[in-house]
């Protein structure tokens, strides 16, 4: 696609996308995926850059998957700028990691500093781009997309996937936020996006059958919270260990047991009780399902 570059990564990392700019002008970089994979995403983004200057990093939003490889980056772009959704600006200032999700999630993000912030309603304008800047809460509370209406090319970060969207994170906490999910979903066939850029998977034309997907699926957790609230234990689990990359059994199920969030959403899924009796469950089902392996007492990523 003319103007951008698309790198595609795992479901550990968020895709990157590459916004190049006009001669002298640098590139910008939308989301920088895990610290876990920083060395790899500096030399993918090195790559796709083709000597030309990172003048920027613009993060949709700061869950660890989207922002882990910021720090790396600065470094290795001293000059490139990093813009965050105006409502995360204190909390990266003060890097308050209850704030941030990070401890609460039991998650890990290298320290970052921030340039700038975005608002819902400014535009981002790189090379023969301009990129309006789009609200879109449900999944995160201060998650952005941008969309090029020119082309009708949507950058959906986690509110839109081809098969789905992201954890509905407020709904764990106990806030509602299907109807926001909802609004967004509205919000993106109201813009008649021709190719969507998601947040992880490969990006796709065929955005009304995926809305049509991601609806059915939103229904569903509106008829029945608590399902959404065992998915999202099990996105926990398997996230962890993909982090991890492979883990003793034991190890495992004592950080279940100490992370907040993983013991609050099993409640919420009616899961009550011992928390490593309920995750043992779990991960029986991610390794039934073949998200998960096992070798003896060690848990790997698939």
């Amino acid at each position: 696609m003319d103007g951008l570059t698309l790198l595609e990564r795992g479901w550990l990392s968020s895709n990157n996308v590459v916004l190049h700019g006009a001669p002298g002008e640098g590139a910008t970089l939308l989301d920088t995926g895990h610290s876990v994979h920083a060395a790899q995403t500096v030399a993918l983004v090195a790559q796709a850059l083709d000597g030309a200057p990172l003048a920027r990093i613009v993060n949709t939003h700061l869950h660890s998957d989207h922002c882990g490889g910021n720090a790396a980056l600065q470094a290795a772009h001293p000059g490139a700028e990093v813009w965050i959704a105006h409502g995360q600006a204190a909390a990266v200032a003060d890097w308050d990691l209850d704030v941030l999700s990070y401890r609460v999630t039991g998650q890990r993000c290298d320290r970052f500093r921030h340039d700038a912030v975005l608002r819902p309603g400014e535009v981002l304008r790189v090379g023969q781009r301009a990129w309006d800047v789009l609200a879109a809460p449900g999944h995160d509370p201060d998650s952005l997309m941008l969309f090029d209406a020119q082309d009708g090319v949507l950058v959906s970060a986690d509110a839109l996937w081809g098969n789905g969207f992201g954890v509905v994170f407020p709904e764990l906490d106990g806030h509602d936020a299907f109807d926001q999910v909802a609004e967004v979903l509205d919000l993106i066939e109201r813009l008649d996006a021709r190719t969507v850029l998601p947040g992880h998977g490969p990006a796709f034309t065929d955005v009304g059958p995926a809305l049509q997907r991601a609806r059915l699926r939103l229904s569903k957790f509106v008829a029945n919270p608590a399902q959404h609230a065992r998915h999202a234990a099990k996105v926990l689990l398997k996230y962890h260990v993909m982090e991890e990359r492979s883990q003793a059994l034991e190890d495992l199920l004592i950080w279940a047991e100490s992370t907040p969030l993983v013991v609050g959403t099993l409640g919420r899924a009616g899961l009550h009780g011992a928390p490593r009796t309920h995750c043992q469950t779990l991960l029986d089902e991610l390794l039934a399902a073949g998200a998960l392996r096992c070798q003896g007492q060690v848990v790997c990523d698939v």
